[in-house]
């Protein structure tokens, strides 16, 4: 039997390079007890808490893989729910950083988020089209709302009643009564897509958002409110029953009585659709923006503000002779500014509007204005730009100590320290397609669009000298193996050689660093990439008709020309030994040659978009290489496999870099994005995840119905940490009755170790609470019966009883069948249908217990202080109740 190859495992180490992703809002959290300093962003699967004052990152909330699309703060300001592309939400704490509440609900990505009054519930809408409404204490879902034929835009509590309004792209608002969950008003006057809403006037009236330039203000009139509010109470029922029925009826069924009348328009200097309309926590200032970069805030007026103003106006109207329209009075536009994405306000206690904007590219800015001014005037307070990119990052490398990293977008490049992921220096520039350090790591060069050489000095940040190097875009530029020079290839058809020599700096008596042409090959195609073989004889060049051709470096003769591909080759490199060349294409495939006669030993179907790059590790046959499919796969040139699939990416990945020592791999993407994967320790079996992923497709397709959470990698590996965890258990009990033999055998007194499991099956079980039915249902049968003894075992004791009575149920639905018929589970499962019967009515005793304390020191405060504890929700929930037993009333003298 032959040696099995060992591969070592890459994983994510970090995330660096994004400021704010373009997918979810930026909002205000209160941290440290401070409001309108910090704001929350998402950062790809991450969400970031920034000081906008310092300009610092101060807190990171861990995601899992799923792209964050959308937050909102909790009333209290302690949690922070975040929506996530896959469907699911978690709640965050802003004090720990860890994410305690997970719900899974949703088919698709979360669209709009939003915490009732007191923080209780939460609502969620997606682009599944369906409304769920969550408890957020008892972390469980309370109902799910139907009706949208389109996803769901935005969703709100009202304060005052127990109603929601939700809007989406089918042209709809509808108004959900939530004591019945059902839609009782659907408002159709729009007729394209409803983007946003808002509440103003103390809930009076609705702003609708849509895809034209108009906002629509609808006033909202309640049947309290329309009814004579001095007609006693007896007035009103007085009459037949039937009459009072009635009443009670559309009292029940419709809260609100031709309530959505339309008042008037705003509107917008846009001319596109709304992309947010929101208010501040007041309700005072209202803004929207659109698809440009526009933002429009206007100040809600009061009824008399609204009077002062009218007579002001007519007064200026009569000594002008003229005649004002006025649409809509209550809505005074104050300032515009620059902007893209999302924002949030907040109006401090001084009357100050703060204004947090996340732009498009990968910046935030916060701005401050009076709105009581005569004329407001707009200051910008700080601006985040030092963390990333404005543009998508186009090329990548590594300082040859594997300290610096190297990244050049559109406008600039940065230098990172890999350890600390801090940037150390920020240099402008033109748009760059390729990199490198010269050798010393003391200086950088840059290939740009514009076909120039730029020579950065890194320890001053300055540009000592561009070169006009090509007439088109210089796309790709490699360091000669014996460090006195590098080769560029551009769109111009040529391939240059470049020497680097010293100088004269005309600004010092010193010399410095410049570089000097020394060849030119002139070719027939644009040149795509460029790569010098380890012993310098050979350079292959990628050409615009898909070939690639061999020269040799001395004398520049054609060499070898490799054809195969169907279309260009984007990239390639060459192993360190000089025996293997690999090509990567836009045909979706990488080609393995060799570069003795050029025979092509493998084409690979590798990613399943374009291979945007590709590069061997040093010392091996193992090569990286990256698509837009958003992945970097590892591939083993010698036995032609594929070896890992590194996924984090959320859009296309356009570069990569190894560090030297190949421990270190940094990649960018058009998430503006960058991250760093390392190397470990951890052996890396082929069979062992092919498996895992075959087990992960058996389980997708089966059946129609399955269990509303999903079956992942994580799920799987903590049901073998379980596995684990009950093998180590039945070792223990193992050596238990060896120890007890031996001690029988010798007529020694028996002493019982501790051989119980150790916490980790609770612990395991209680990590993946969210999880739990997906990770139990791939637990094998064999081991239940051992975890149906450890369940009796730790209910005895009355540890985790909630917990484990929702795992015991669950096993004895799935395997009931074979649980039956095995003849010696009867005696386990007599057992713990004992002991879980006293245990949870023990716990049922204490919490009645303590509810009845809790109701007995209540009525004693009250009696001593006069006053009545939460008398408002008191007063609400007997008014439900009265509403409740008038329908049953009302349905029983129906039927």
């Amino acid at each position: 039997m032959g040696l099995t190859k060992q591969y070592l495992r890459y994983t994510a180490s970090a995330l660096f390079g994004v400021i704010a992703s373009q997918k979810g809002n930026i909002i205000y959290v209160t941290l440290r007890g401070e409001k309108g300093r910090y704001v929350a962003v998402p950062a790809c699967e991450h969400v970031f808490i920034w000081d906008t004052r310092k300009g610092e990152k101060v807190l990171i909330l861990q995601g899992l893989k799923q792209e964050v699309t959308s937050l909102c703060p909790s009333p209290d300001g302690l949690h922070l729910a975040v929506g996530y592309e896959d469907g699911s939400i978690r709640v965050f704490s802003l004090l720990s950083g860890e994410g305690n509440v997970t719900f899974n609900g949703h088919k698709a990505s979360v669209t709009t988020l939003q915490y009732d009054q007191l923080g209780g519930r939460l609502v969620s809408g997606s682009k599944d089209t369906d409304v769920i409404v969550w408890d957020v204490i008892n972390e469980s879902g309370l109902y799910r709302l139907r009706g949208h034929k389109d996803a769901v835009t935005q969703a709100l509590f009202l304060r005052e009643k127990n109603l929601l309004v939700t809007s989406g792209k089918d042209t709809l608002v509808k108004w959900w009564d939530l004591d019945t969950q059902h839609c009782f008003k659907t408002l159709v006057g729009h007729r394209t897509e409803v983007w946003g809403l808002a509440f103003v006037s103390q809930e009076k009236r609705l702003i609708t958002g849509a895809a034209d330039s108009e906002l629509r203000v609808w006033n909202i009139t309640y049947i309290q409110e329309a009814t004579d509010p001095n007609e006693p109470e007896s007035k009103k029922s007085k009459g037949s029953p039937a009459a009072a029925e009635k009443t009670s009826e559309v009292d029940e069924t419709s809260a609100l009585d031709e309530m959505c009348n339309k008042a008037g328009s705003i509107m917008r200097a846009g001319r596109d659709r709304v992309v947010t309309l929101a208010t501040d926590r007041t309700g005072r200032i209202l803004a929207c923006h659109g698809t440009d970069s526009v933002l429009e805030v206007f100040c809600v007026l009061t009824e008399d503000e609204i009077c002062k103003k009218m007579e002001k106006k007519m007064r200026k109207a009569k000594k002008k002779a003229n005649l004002f329209h006025l649409v809509s009075p209550s809505y005074d536009p104050d300032f515009s500014v620059h902007l893209n994405r999302s924002f949030d306000l907040i109006l401090s206690p001084k009357g100050e509007l703060k204004a947090t904007l996340l732009l498009q590219n990968n910046t935030i800015e916060s701005y401050i204005l009076n709105p009581s001014a005569q004329v407001p005037q707009v200051v910008r307070a700080s601006k985040i730009t030092i963390g990333g990119h404005r543009s998508d990052v186009r090329t990548l490398a590594f300082s040859s100590d594997n300290i610096a990293v190297l990244s050049a977008a559109a406008e600039s490049v940065k230098i990172w320290n890999r350890s600390t992921l801090q940037c150390i220096r920020t240099m402008a520039c033109e748009y760059a397609l390729c990199s490198l350090f010269v050798p010393g790591d003391r200086q950088i060069i840059i290939g740009t669009k514009t076909g120039k050489l730029q020579l950065y000095d890194l320890a001053s940040g300055s540009l000592l000298e561009t070169l006009a190097a090509h007439d088109g875009a210089l796309w790709s530029i490699s360091l000669s193996p014996d460090q006195r020079g590098f080769v560029t290839g551009g769109a111009d058809k040529c391939v240059k050689f470049w020497d680097f020599e010293l100088v004269k700096d005309e600004n010092s008596t010193q010399k410095r660093l410049s570089v000097k042409q020394t060849r030119i090959l002139q070719l027939d195609e644009d040149v795509l990439c460029v790569r010098y073989s380890p012993n310098q004889k050979l350079l292959a060049v990628s050409l615009l008709d898909c070939t690639v051709k061999i020269f040799y470096t001395d004398t520049l003769k054609f060499f070898l020309s490799l054809y195969g591909h169907k279309l260009p080759v984007l990239c390639m490199d060459i192993s360190y030994d000089g025996a293997l060349i690999a090509t990567g294409s836009a045909d979706r495939n990488v080609k393995i040659w060799g570069l003795d006669f050029g025979d092509c030993h493998r084409s690979l179907f590798a990613h399943d978009d374009s291979v945007m790059t590709l590069q061997f590790v040093h010392k091996s046959h193992l090569f990286f290489t990256a698509g837009k499919d958003h992945k970097i796969k590892q591939w083993d040139a010698d036995k032609f496999e594929h070896i890992q699939t590194l996924e984090g990416h959320h859009q296309e990945v356009w570069c990569l870099a190894l560090s030297p020592n190949g421990d270190y791999i940094v990649s960018s993407s058009h998430d503006k994005s960058l991250r760093l994967w390392e190397r470990t320790r951890e052996p890396l079996i082929l069979e062992e995840e092919r498996e895992m992923v075959r087990a992960l497709v058996a389980g997708e397709t089966q059946g129609e119905t399955g269990l509303a959470g999903k079956k992942t990698i994580e799920t799987v590996k903590a049901a073998e940490r379980i596995m684990e965890a009950i093998e180590l258990y039945r070792e223990e009990t193992a050596k238990l009755k060896e120890h007890q033999a031996i001690c029988k055998a010798a007529g020694k007194e028996v002493k019982r170790p501790g051989h119980n499991i150790p916490s980790g099956s609770s612990l395991s079980l209680r990590s993946l609470l969210s999880e739990l039915e997906e990770s139990l249902l791939v637990l094998p049968f064999s081991y239940v019966p051992d975890l149906f003894v450890l369940f009796n075992e730790h209910v005895q004791r009355g540890s985790e009883v909630e917990l484990l009575c929702r795992a015991l149920l669950f096993l004895l639905r799935i395997h009931f069948g074979r649980i039956t018929s095995n003849q010696l589970l009867v005696t386990v499962i007599e057992n713990l249908k004992k002991t879980t019967i006293s245990r949870v009515s023990e716990v049922r005793n204490v919490l009645g217990f303590n509810m009845a304390g809790l109701q007995f020191l209540k009525r004693e405060i009250e009696a001593k202080d006069e006053v009545t504890f939460f008398a408002d929700a008191t007063d609400r929930f007997e008014e439900k109740r009265r509403k409740r037993k008038k329908k049953e009333k009302l349905v029983l003298a129906m039927v």
